[in-house]
């Protein structure tokens, strides 16, 4: 992604703009500290484990975690804490990864008790399988690793209250005995041990990935054998720290489009994102990446876009899903997810005609309204911040709930966005963001009345603000997998959208080029 002097945003084009980064047709997105650690753990042998190893390092908090606040530091403290010790358990460098997994420890020891980790995906496999990890290399017959001699003897460390670890226990049974996990359960294959190796009812994709995740994929090799697999984790690896999923290519381009064509972007797409993509949609739907089951969340975003470009390839691939009250995320999902539901309303939304449509929106527009906070806001699984399902969700509401039936919510939703407005324009949960910053003035500016000078003030310090902040502020992650992310594109999309005024691209003056052939 790169600034230009373009009077449109191309998404794909063809040609490369003077100086810019080389296209990375994979997707784009931050490093993960928990698969980061997974590959120091499991995967010495990969090229880059030394600059993996100092990042780990690097990115350690003062009080001895990583990650974000809360809850949400234990999944990648965990993962870097087990790393640390194993490579020292190897024989790696002592002092310095030593006194971080001693940091670590000691704010383990204290977090694990208190703030319950969110709910993100594989979280109740990955903490009890970290933990036993870690309690086995403290435990060892031999002592603590090196510079850890004062936790010999300690107690374990505890799991959070409400994780059980029956589960984990199940899906290694099933592995043990040769048989095939669900496919979503590839992701994070990494918690079944030594017996993820060359796992039966496993097998990477054309990508060479298992389940579309280094760490999965690394525990499924096991060893630096030449093949698809390798070439992926070398591919992936290539920069040291790598993130919870590659290639994300299909969400990517989805989420960038829909974003850009609901604000009014001007955007041309060459035909052969636009062919890629309608390929993506099977019977069954389509998948975030290869090696991940279809899922009606990009199903949804990727009908959604098509549909605004005129390739719509219709909304019969959204049937399996549907709950006959709600849409699931997939089949047999644990819980319901609010933003996919919006998503899916936009798509029903562009097919108004369609023999059930009607029916299913007025079905979906009753869930979502049914589960607004009671200030207004709407919260989801699929990101850390209210603003970005408030978002979502007050836009489906406003374009595509049929016959005005959520005009009450939408209103309660804004007033939510208005009264959270903190005082230099922006908002956002831990601090003020470009990105949520960008959710708040697009659901605003998609979903407040016309003319209201309340929205229009609030809009204009809104702007302001992402003026100030865009180009400098480079996170937090927010986005929900294994661990917290940032879609670098799709964010940037997001901010770029909210930064005009209306669809007209002089309204675009930083005009931008978002590179995702």
């Amino acid at each position: 992604m790169s600034l230009t002097a373009e009077p449109e945003i191309r998404v794909g084009s063809a040609r490369e703009p003077a100086g810019a980064p080389a296209a990375d047709p994979a997707g784009r997105t931050s490093p993960s500290v928990y698969e980061t650690g997974r590959l120091v753990a499991l995967a010495p042998w990969l090229p880059g484990h030394g600059e993996r190893l100092s990042w780990l390092l690097d990115r350690q908090r003062p009080d001895g975690g990583w990650g974000a606040p809360g809850g949400y530091a234990i999944v990648p403290t965990l993962s870097a804490v087990e790393a640390l010790l194993t490579d020292l358990r190897r024989g790696g460098p002592a002092a310095a990864p030593a006194a971080a997994a001693h940091r670590g420890l000691a704010f383990l020891a204290v977090a694990l008790r208190a703030d319950p980790p969110p709910d993100l995906p594989a979280t109740d496999l990955i903490v009890p399988a970290l933990r036993d990890a870690v309690d086995r290399l403290l435990d060892a017959p031999a002592g603590p690793p090196p510079g850890l001699a004062e936790w010999a003897g300690r107690p374990r460390l505890p799991l959070p209250a409400g994780l059980d670890p029956a589960r984990l226990t199940r899906v290694r049974g099933l592995l043990a005995a040769g048989r095939a996990v669900p496919e979503k359960l590839a992701h994070a294959l990494e918690v079944a041990g030594e017996l993820a190796y060359r796992a039966p009812g496993v097998r990477p994709s054309a990508s060479g990935a298992v389940g579309a995740s280094p760490a999965a994929t690394a525990a499924w090799l096991g060893r630096p054998e030449p093949g698809p697999a390798l070439d992926y984790l070398r591919a992936v690896a290539r920069s040291g720290p790598v993130p919870c999923a590659s290639p994300i290519t299909v969400f990517e381009r989805a989420w960038v489009l829909a974003v850009l064509v609901r604000a009014g972007v001007p955007v041309h797409v060459p035909e052969p994102v636009l062919t890629g993509l309608r390929a993506a949609v099977g019977a069954s739907g389509a998948a975030t990446a290869p090696g991940l089951p279809a899922d009606a969340d990009t199903t949804s975003v990727v009908l959604y876009a098509l549909a605004r470009l005129g390739r719509s390839p219709g909304v019969g691939a959204l049937a399996g899903f549907d709950t006959g009250r709600h849409f699931c995320t997939w089949p047999g999902e644990d819980g319901a997810s609010l933003t996919t539901n919006a998503h899916v309303l936009d798509a029903l939304g562009e097919h108004p005609s369609r023999p059930g449509v009607t029916a299913a929106r007025r079905r979906v527009t009753e869930w979502l309204v049914g589960r607004q906070e009671p200030d207004g806001r709407w919260e989801d699984r699929w990101h850390a911040s209210a603003y970005y399902a408030t978002y979502a969700v007050l836009l489906a509401l406003a374009d595509h709930a049929p016959d005005g039936a959520a005009r009450t919510a939408v209103e309660r939703g804004v007033g939510w966005l208005l009264a959270t407005q903190r005082p230099d324009g922006s908002w956002g949960r831990w601090h003020g963001t470009a990105e949520e910053t960008a959710y708040a003035v697009l659901a605003l500016a998609g979903a407040g009345r016309a003319g209201d000078a309340r929205i229009g003030a609030a809009l204009a310090r809104g702007r302001a603000r992402l003026s100030d902040l865009d180009g400098c502020d480079g996170g937090p992650p927010l986005w929900h997998d294994k661990d917290l992310y940032r879609p670098t594109r799709i964010v940037r999309a997001a901010v770029l959208a909210a930064s005009g005024h209306t669809g007209r691209a002089s309204a675009y003056p930083d005009a931008a080029m978002i590179r995702i052939a």
